[in-house]
């Protein structure tokens, strides 16, 4: 597999377009429940169940997502990977969140996230987009395009487990840049400046020793205590500016590479590769993550996730009820695999951002989520784009499987035959 990381170059004009108007919409598509272009079938019905949890707190959310350099709502292109069939392309962009909750007409929390937006363009690099070619509806006969049957089919209804019609954004993050609130840039400007002030005091008789220093200091002092008062606090202001960026960014450093550790993401991506790649040789650890993160937001979004086909596992706590948005944080890692009778089954640990609301209560808060995947190998994978009807066994009835494990119509369980993750374990603790 083909990768390239961290290449700042402006994205292709084709996706620019598509990051765009994908976040744009995406905050009404997450207060307002409208329709988010250019995601795919995932992402979208993620989104649809975190406007559904919204409703269901009897809450209004108000979510913009802005561009912290006015007018440049450039992307760029800092990472790309690519196998025999996908193409992946991580899109950058310097943004922020503005968010606003509001119960009974009243604001009940709100704040404003300087984070960066990251997006995750997948296309195919082998045969041909399929969205244009057509297709008889077996149920109705009409003929429609394929495109145009994402939905159902629009004169009967009739319902498809279908493959995304690439592009399509399938993964976005919000990762808190390396910026300094205001706070923290003034108290720790001041700390840094005193720091500065009282060190050039106790090395100002070896700095007189250099001859370089000593005449301008010398000229400098013999204005006496108020001149090198002055002086003392406008070095340790200039210095201290400098000391406290440099400590701000190599404690930012310190800590993604403690993370990286605890998490065990340095090694997870290559063990990882190695031992799928074993089972299934066209396996991406992107194309998992990106899976795993909607999985685990599928799960804590439902209203019932035990009827997601998604998830097969105990039910979760009630503390993931409480989530309204819920943001991964960038530190993903794999704890355990194993492969036994057909199945595979990953543990995986992760950061993730999250605002949940309790009553009148909002709590912003950062919590790590253990997740346990697993996927059955005896399936062979097609990496041809497919399409297929779906229908109960039992009535009849053609309805959504991907969103309903459980017929509308007679109520009985329709297995949904994949060769796709499932999540069957979640659980969620402070860091």
């Amino acid at each position: 597999m083909g990768k390239n990381y961290f290449q700042a170059i402006p994205i292709r004009t084709a996706y620019q377009k598509k990051l765009e108007k994908f976040t744009s919409s995406l905050g009404k598509a997450i207060g307002k429940g409208e329709p988010i272009p250019f995601a795919d079938n995932d992402l979208t019905y993620t989104l649809n169940l975190q406007n559904e949890r919204i409703k269901e707190k009897g809450i209004e959310f108000d979510y913009e997502v802005f561009r912290r350099i006015h007018d440049d709502t450039r992307f760029f292109e800092i990472a790309n990977w690519k196998d025999m069939h996908y193409a992946t392309t991580v899109g950058f962009g310097v943004a922020g969140i503005n968010r606003q909750v509001r119960k009974d007409g009243k604001v009940i929390y709100k704040d404003k996230l300087k984070n960066d937006f990251f997006g995750l363009v997948c296309d195919i690099v082998s045969g041909g987009h399929a969205d244009n070619e057509s297709h008889i509806c077996p149920n109705c006969g009409a003929e429609s395009t394929i495109a145009e049957l994402q939905d159902g089919c629009p004169y009967c209804g009739t319902q498809y487990k279908m493959d995304d019609l690439l592009p399509k954004i399938t993964g976005f993050y919000f990762f808190d840049s390396l910026g300094a609130t205001k706070k923290q840039i003034l108290l720790g400007w001041a700390v840094c400046a005193v720091f500065c002030a009282i060190l050039f005091y106790v090395l100002y008789p070896y700095l007189l020793e250099i001859p370089m220093l000593s005449q301008e200091l010398n000229i400098v002092m013999e204005r006496g205590v108020i001149g090198e008062f002055i002086f003392g606090i406008m070095l340790g202001a200039a210095y201290g500016f400098f000391l406290f960026w440099f400590l701000h960014l190599l404690f930012k450093i310190a800590s993604a590479i403690v993370d990286l550790w605890r998490m065990g993401t340095a090694a997870s991506r290559n063990r990882f590769e190695l031992r799928m790649r074993k089972l299934s040789p066209e396996f991406s650890f992107e194309y998992f993550k990106g899976k795993a993160l909607s999985l685990i937001k599928m799960a804590v979004y439902a209203k019932d996730e035990n009827e997601s086909p998604s998830y097969k596992g105990e039910p979760l706590s009630d503390k993931f009820k409480d989530i309204i948005d819920l943001n991964y944080a960038g530190t993903f890692g794999l704890k355990r695999f194993s492969e036994e009778d057909g199945i595979v089954t990953v543990e995986t640990k992760s950061y993730f951002d999250v605002l949940s609301i309790k009553g009148d209560k909002v709590k912003f808060t950062h919590p790590v989520i253990k997740a346990t995947f697993q996927r059955r190998t005896d399936i062979p994978v097609n990496l041809n784009f497919s399409m297929t009807r779906i229908s109960c066994p039992t009535c009849g009835m053609s309805f959504n499987a991907m969103k309903n494990k459980f017929c509308p119509g007679c109520g009985n369980e329709y297995e949904l035959l994949s060769d796709d993750w499932v999540l069957t374990e979640l659980s969620m603790e402070s860091k």
